[in-house]
């Protein structure tokens, strides 16, 4: 078959014809809609970090749950809000009013379906805030489920990077996300570059820091001329082959459960 419904292959809504996609897509169906960036991420890993974590993290949770949870894949948005890096030449990057313009034209589009469901896959903290606005307002204009998952929480909305190296500041190209993209792209990485750049200061404040009570506007520059904010140094595939296949277990028993979501009805 070449519609994107082999068994084991990821379920991609582009891959359906138009009847197909009548015939298939049903009041049950979630749609996940990947969400990356291109941004720099330090003198060591590519701009496309995120675009590749929300591609694989999608397309790997989709071929594992996608017949349990009746789950499609859509095509990834690769650019988004990235203005933070704007300071560095190569990030792409859209305002605030544009991408929730975006996901409002996503939200008009998929309820054009029978789909109910419509599932933000963000790979990119900067996104986080925005994304939770759109799900009530396309909740709101549409009549969808909404939902917001990260294969990665973000630190500053409450994730724990795995390295205590990190003192929980571990937030941008540091030895998580490094790490991935030794296990996901290792011709992409230049671990010569990599260099440790934690906040110390930060992490010794009580409340205003990554994950304290007080948020902070901040660019990425703001710490330091690379870009990045982490350590880097360690990383090694495979924690980033035990990072990425955990990542992918609890995204997958997301849709899952979103597949059922009923308002506790």
């Amino acid at each position: 078959m070449g519609t994107g419904t082999d068994p084991g292959a990821p379920r991609r809504l582009e891959n359906l014809t138009a009847p197909e996609v009548a015939e298939r897509i049903g009041a049950g169906s979630v749609l996940v809609w990947p969400i990356g960036a291109v941004e720099q991420h330090g003198p060591h890993l590519p701009l496309s970090v995120d675009h590749v974590i929300a591609e694989e993290a999608g397309r790997a949770a989709v071929a594992r749950c996608g017949e349990e949870a009746d789950a499609w894949l859509l095509p990834t948005l690769s650019v988004s809000k990235s203005d933070e890096h704007a300071w560095s030449p190569g990030s792409l990057w859209l305002s605030a009013e544009t991408l929730l313009a975006v996901a409002a034209d996503m939200g008009r589009s998929v309820a054009a379906t029978r789909a109910e469901r419509l599932v933000f896959l963000n790979a990119h903290g900067g996104n986080t805030a925005l994304l939770a606005v759109a799900c009530r307002e396309l909740r709101r204009r549409f009549g969808l489920r909404t939902f917001l998952v990260h294969p990665f929480v973000p630190p500053d909305h409450g994730g724990r990077p795995s390295s205590s190296d990190e003192l929980g500041m571990g937030i941008h190209g540091g030895h998580d996300e490094t790490s991935v993209m030794l296990h996901l792209r290792p011709e992409l990485v230049r671990m010569d570059r990599a260099v440790r750049r934690v906040p110390e200061g930060l992490a010794r404040q009580t409340h205003v820091r990554f994950g304290g009570l007080t948020s902070f506007g901040w660019l990425s520059d703001d710490f330091s001329p690379d870009g990045h904010i982490g350590d880097p140094t360690g990383a090694t595939p495979e924690a980033g082959k035990r990072l990425f296949e955990a990542a992918v277990g609890l995204v997958s028993e997301q849709l899952v459960e979103i597949s059922s979501f009923d308002f506790g009805r």
